[in-house]
C-alpha cells in the first residue's frame, strides 16, 4: 500500500469549535506527522464565515469554488480526506470528482437524526443527500461496526471501520482529586444541545451532584430550568482531564452519536459509563464490565457506581491513536493506489 507524502484534510469543523470531530482530526494529524507525513488543512478559518442557523457557535465558510480550488491545488496533495459534509466538504468533493482524484470521507455525525431533532425533515431526504456525498468517495470511514451496518441498511456501499483512539497520557486516573461538590458526582461532557438528548440526564433524580461540562445553544435554557445542576461551561486539556478522573460516573445520554470519543476519555480516566444501549455505547462498551447500558438511564447511572475503576482504565488502554491512524491510512487513497474498494 503506497504511503502518502502530503495529505490534505478538508473539514468544516475546526477551532474554536470543541468537539469529537476536531479532536479526532488533531490526534490523527499528530500521529501522521510522527511518521513523516506532511499534513495540510483546509478549514473555515481561511474564509469569511457565517453562523450555522440555530447553532451560532458553529461557523460555516462563505466562499466560492475558485478560492477553494486554488487552495487545494496549492497544497499539491497526493491524498485527500474530506472530514465533513459542509460547504468546504462539498466543494472539495466537486474538485476531486472534476479531477478524478480518489478521496476518502468520514461519517462523524448522525446528521439526519440531528437535523430531525431540530426540524421536521424526513430522514429519507437527509440520507439521500448523504448517500450522494459519501458515495463519491472510495471509502467512507465510520466509527463502529454497528454504525457500518446501519449505513449499509440505508444504501451505503463503501463504509469501512475507522476505530477512534484515546490519549491515555492526558486522560489518566492519576488526575483524580476531590471535587467541591456533594458526591457522588455524575458527569456529562459535550455539546449542550437538543440533539445530545442532555435533558434525559439533567432531569434525572440522582443523589449527589449532576455536573455538566460544555457549551451550546441549550445552555442558558437548561441552566434556568434545572438550577440543581452544576453547569461549568467548556473545559479543555488538563482541567477537563481532571474533571473526567474526579467524577464517579460519566453519563452519556445521546442517542445520535456515531461513536462518542468522550466515552473512551472517561474510561481512560478510570470513570465508568452509564448510557443508553444505542450506536456508540454499544460498540465502545458492549458487554465489557466498564459501564452499564440500560434504557433506564437512572438505573444505569446508579449501577455504574459499583463498576471497577481499575477495569475501566485497563479496557481503555486497548485503544491507541497509533492503531487508529493505521486504519485511517489504510483507507486513504493515494496517487497510484489501484486497490478496489
Amino acid at each position: 500500500m503506497p504511503q502518502p507524502k502530503t495529505v490534505l484534510i478538508v473539514t468544516d469543523a475546526w477551532h474554536p469549535q470543541i468537539n469529537g470531530v476536531v479532536r479526532s482530526i488533531e490526534l490523527v494529524i499528530k500521529e501522521m506527522e510522527k511518521r513523516g507525513i506532511a499534513v495540510k488543512l483546509l478549514t473555515p478559518n481561511e474564509f469569511k464565515t457565517f453562523p450555522m442557523p440555530g447553532y451560532g457557535e458553529i461557523r460555516l465558510s462563505r466562499t466560492l469554488m475558485k478560492p477553494v480550488y486554488a487552495r487545494i491545488e496549492a497544497a499539491a496533495p497526493d491524498a485527500i480526506h474530506i472530514a465533513t459534509e459542509g460547504p468546504l466538504g462539498i466543494m472539495a468533493r466537486r474538485w476531486c470528482r472534476k479531477h478524478r482524484f480518489a478521496f476518502s470521507t468520514a461519517y462523524h455525525t448522525q446528521f439526519p437524526e440531528y437535523l430531525r431533532a431540530r426540524l421536521p425533515v424526513p430522514l429519507r431526504w437527509s440520507y439521500r443527500f448523504l448517500r450522494w456525498f459519501h458515495g463519491a468517495a472510495k471509502y467512507c470511514l465510520v466509527g463502529t461496526p454497528h454504525l457500518k451496518t446501519l449505513l449499509e441498511q440505508r444504501g451505503f456501499t463503501n463504509a469501512v471501520i475507522w476505530q477512534k483512539g484515546v490519549d491515555t497520557e492526558l486522560f489518566n486516573p492519576a488526575r483524580r482529586e476531590p471535587l467541591a461538590y456533594d458526591g457522588p458526582v455524575f458527569l456529562y461532557v459535550g455539546r449542550v444541545a437538543v440533539e445530545k438528548n442532555i435533558e434525559a440526564f439533567v432531569s434525572l433524580d440522582l443523589p449527589g451532584t449532576k455536573l455538566v461540562v460544555g457549551g451550546g445553544p441549550s445552555l442558558e435554557k437548561l441552566k434556568a430550568e434545572y438550577p440543581d445542576v452544576v453547569f461549568v461551561g467548556p473545559r479543555q486539556g488538563e482541567e477537563l482531564a481532571r474533571l473526567f478522573a474526579s467524577a464517579d460516573v460519566f453519563v452519556f445520554p445521546s442517542k445520535t452519536d456515531t461513536f462518542g470519543l468522550v466515552l473512551l476519555e472517561a474510561l481512560a480516566s478510570g470513570t465508568p459509563v452509564a448510557a443508553f444501549p444505542v450506536t456508540g455505547p454499544i460498540d465502545v462498551i458492549g458487554d465489557a464490565p466498564v459501564g452499564v447500558l440500560d434504557h433506564d438511564l437512572k438505573a444505569a447511572a446508579l449501577k455504574a457506581l459499583d463498576v471497577s475503576r481499575e477495569g475501566c482504565r485497563a479496557y481503555a488502554e486497548q485503544f491507541s491513536w497509533a492503531a487508529s491512524t493505521d486504519q485511517f491510512l489504510q483507507y486513504l487513497p493515494v496517487k497510484g493506489d489501484t486497490r478496489s474498494p
